[in-house]
């Protein structure tokens, strides 16, 4: 299974604000044996919106989307959704009941009888309105929820509350497809990645599966120049094999290693 995220919002890309997502995904699915296979940021434009998540829903794959959920005018996922699933906008039943709780509970902290029936309202009931046939994600923070629509998850853009609705999905919606992902690794010095890339050839042809990378550095600030090369895949074993290999040729190119990575 692939997984992907949707980053949305004009203040990411203008630096207002700093994203938190795509750290906090990528930590999210290695710490339960999985991978983040891409990421897409966009800005708050509609007609690409509904362009990224048409694509997301061709592709199969599974995507998490942060940002644009909420109300205001610049908050478009919703509705960009629906349009690029080709669906109508409905006000879900259960995030209604969620959405009109939260407001007798801020009106409560404040003393305070809520009223159903103000204008305001009938605003906080929109942030309830989804694609037809979506399912909500529930959110733990102040119960406002999120949607999905298949593999398709929506979430808003505040990481207090899409990082623990993050954590929900992949604890219940994918609890199965957790698994023992290995990554072994080591920094040398030495050698080139150039002499290093039959080496890396020989081992991906000889351990089918698992995958190897190099991740040069050229200005670390104790280690200096370096490489850090590795391998990864889901049977630890094989990884385990496969990391002999490399750091048997890496050394046969003149590599000496510095610590583990």
């Amino acid at each position: 299974m692939n997984f992907g995220a949707l980053i949305i919002g004009d203040e990411i890309l203008s630096g207002r604000r700093e994203d938190k997502h795509l750290a906090r995904t990528i930590a999210a699915l290695e710490s339960r044996g999985l991978a983040l296979s891409w990421a897409h940021y966009i800005g708050d434009e509609p007609a690409r919106i509904v362009a990224e998540i048409r694509a997301a829903a061709a592709s199969g794959d599974t995507v998490f989307s942060f940002g644009g959920i909420g109300a205001t005018p610049d908050d478009h996922t919703r509705q960009c959704a629906a349009q690029a699933l080709g669906r109508e906008l409905a006000l879900h039943p259960e995030a209604a009941l969620l959405i009109t709780q939260r407001g007798h509970d801020m009106a409560a902290e404040k003393g305070l009888v809520y009223d159903t029936g103000s204008p305001d309202h009938a605003r906080r009931l929109n942030m309830g309105v989804v694609p037809v046939g979506a399912t909500i994600i529930p959110n733990p923070y102040n119960r406002i929820p999120g949607f999905s629509v298949g593999a398709l998850h929506f979430m808003p853009g505040f990481p207090v509350m899409a990082h623990p609705m993050l954590d929900w999905l992949l604890d219940t919606i994918y609890a199965g497809q957790a698994g023992a992902r290995a990554l072994r690794a080591v920094r040398v010095r030495g050698t080139n990645e150039s002499a290093l890339i039959p080496v890396f050839e020989r081992v991906e042809a000889a351990f089918p599966g698992v995958r190897s990378f190099s991740l040069p550095s050229v200005d670390h600030p104790t280690l200096g120049p370096h490489i850090e090369i590795g391998v990864k895949g889901a049977d630890s074993r094989q990884v385990d094999l496969a990391m002999a290999a490399l750091r048997e040729g890496a050394a046969a190119t003149g590599a000496t290693e510095i610590d583990p990575a």
